[in-house]
Protein backbone atom coordinates (compact mmCIF):
# COMPACT_ATOMS: atom_id res chain seq x y z
CA UNK A 1 0.00 0.00 0.00
CA UNK A 2 1.41 3.40 -1.02
CA UNK A 3 1.68 6.08 1.63
CA UNK A 4 0.38 9.59 1.03
CA UNK A 5 2.02 12.70 2.30
CA UNK A 6 -0.41 14.83 4.27
CA UNK A 7 0.15 18.53 4.79
CA UNK A 8 -1.69 20.30 7.60
CA UNK A 9 -3.53 23.41 6.44
CA UNK A 10 -4.11 26.68 8.19
CA UNK A 11 -7.40 28.03 9.51
CA UNK A 12 -7.89 29.82 6.18
CA UNK A 13 -8.41 27.56 3.17
CA UNK A 14 -8.07 30.58 0.86
CA UNK A 15 -4.54 31.18 2.15
CA UNK A 16 -3.77 27.48 1.75
CA UNK A 17 -4.69 27.53 -1.93
CA UNK A 18 -2.80 30.78 -2.58
CA UNK A 19 -5.83 32.99 -3.25
CA UNK A 20 -5.38 36.72 -3.59
CA UNK A 21 -6.51 38.51 -0.40
CA UNK A 22 -7.40 35.36 1.55
CA UNK A 23 -8.63 37.25 4.63
CA UNK A 24 -11.28 39.09 2.63
CA UNK A 25 -12.31 35.90 0.83
CA UNK A 26 -12.71 34.07 4.14
CA UNK A 27 -14.81 36.90 5.56
CA UNK A 28 -17.00 36.96 2.45
CA UNK A 29 -17.48 33.18 2.68
CA UNK A 30 -18.50 33.49 6.33
CA UNK A 31 -20.97 36.26 5.50
CA UNK A 32 -22.45 34.16 2.68
CA UNK A 33 -22.82 31.20 5.04
CA UNK A 34 -24.54 33.42 7.60
CA UNK A 35 -26.93 34.66 4.89
CA UNK A 36 -27.86 31.05 4.17
CA UNK A 37 -28.41 30.34 7.87
CA UNK A 38 -30.69 33.37 8.29
CA UNK A 39 -32.69 32.52 5.17
CA UNK A 40 -33.17 28.97 6.41
CA UNK A 41 -34.03 30.04 9.97
CA UNK A 42 -36.63 32.51 8.69
CA UNK A 43 -37.93 29.90 6.23
CA UNK A 44 -37.70 32.35 3.34
CA UNK A 45 -37.80 31.39 -0.30
CA UNK A 46 -34.90 32.67 -2.40
CA UNK A 47 -37.26 35.17 -4.02
CA UNK A 48 -38.45 36.46 -0.63
CA UNK A 49 -34.89 36.62 0.70
CA UNK A 50 -33.66 38.47 -2.39
CA UNK A 51 -36.44 41.03 -2.08
CA UNK A 52 -35.73 41.62 1.61
CA UNK A 53 -31.97 41.77 1.00
CA UNK A 54 -32.41 44.21 -1.87
CA UNK A 55 -30.58 42.14 -4.49
CA UNK A 56 -31.66 40.31 -7.64
CA UNK A 57 -32.52 36.66 -6.99
CA UNK A 58 -29.82 35.34 -9.39
CA UNK A 59 -27.17 37.32 -7.48
CA UNK A 60 -28.36 35.91 -4.15
CA UNK A 61 -28.35 32.38 -5.60
CA UNK A 62 -24.79 32.89 -6.81
CA UNK A 63 -23.65 34.05 -3.38
CA UNK A 64 -25.38 31.12 -1.68
CA UNK A 65 -23.64 28.77 -4.13
CA UNK A 66 -20.24 30.31 -3.33
CA UNK A 67 -19.79 32.64 -6.29
CA UNK A 68 -18.39 35.64 -4.44
CA UNK A 69 -16.60 37.24 -7.39
CA UNK A 70 -17.75 40.80 -7.92
CA UNK A 71 -19.65 40.91 -4.62
CA UNK A 72 -18.13 43.23 -2.04
CA UNK A 73 -17.88 42.60 1.66
CA UNK A 74 -19.98 45.74 2.22
CA UNK A 75 -22.76 44.43 -0.05
CA UNK A 76 -22.85 41.12 1.82
CA UNK A 77 -22.97 42.93 5.16
CA UNK A 78 -25.82 45.13 3.89
CA UNK A 79 -27.79 42.09 2.70
CA UNK A 80 -27.29 40.38 6.04
CA UNK A 81 -28.37 43.48 7.97
CA UNK A 82 -31.54 43.73 5.86
CA UNK A 83 -32.36 40.06 6.46
CA UNK A 84 -31.76 40.41 10.19
CA UNK A 85 -33.96 43.50 10.46
CA UNK A 86 -37.30 43.16 12.19
CA UNK A 87 -39.99 41.98 9.75
CA UNK A 88 -41.65 44.99 8.17
CA UNK A 89 -38.64 47.22 8.81
CA UNK A 90 -36.31 45.87 6.11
Amino acid sequence: MAMCEVERGTANVFADIGATDPETMQLKARLAAKLGEVIEARKLSQAEAAELAGVPQPELLGVLCGDLRGVTEARLQDCLARLLAEPGRA
